[in-house]
């Protein structure tokens, strides 16, 4: 059994948060983990996402030009996260520095 720093731990709750789309088996997958590890960690740091619509919806669609806009900016925030987590598990691995 693997054991990973909590700051990994905290990180990796983070991401899940962060996308209200990706599954825990999705953001695992990314961070190359165990699912179950994941769901453990979400359980308990108590974190939840919201469920159901939004509250607010826009009365206008958006301009495709604005949508793909929203999702390029979206997966910037997410790669860059994910590379800064990934980037401080290789240092903690490779044995650079704590957590």
């Amino acid at each position: 059994m693997k054991n990973y720093p909590p700051q990994f731990k905290v990180d990796a709750v983070a991401l899940y948060q962060s996308r209200p789309e990706a599954t825990i088996r999705q953001v695992a997958a990314d961070l190359g983990i165990n699912p179950e590890t994941l769901r453990n960690w979400v359980r308990a740091a108590g974190a939840s996402r919201p469920r159901g619509r939004r509250a607010e919806a826009p009365t206008e669609p958006p301009t495709a030009l604005e949508a793909e806009n929203t999702a390029l900016r979206k997966k910037v925030r997410e790669l860059a996260e994910e590379r800064e987590i990934l980037r401080k598990a290789a240092k903690y691995f490779a044995g650079e520095t704590r957590w």
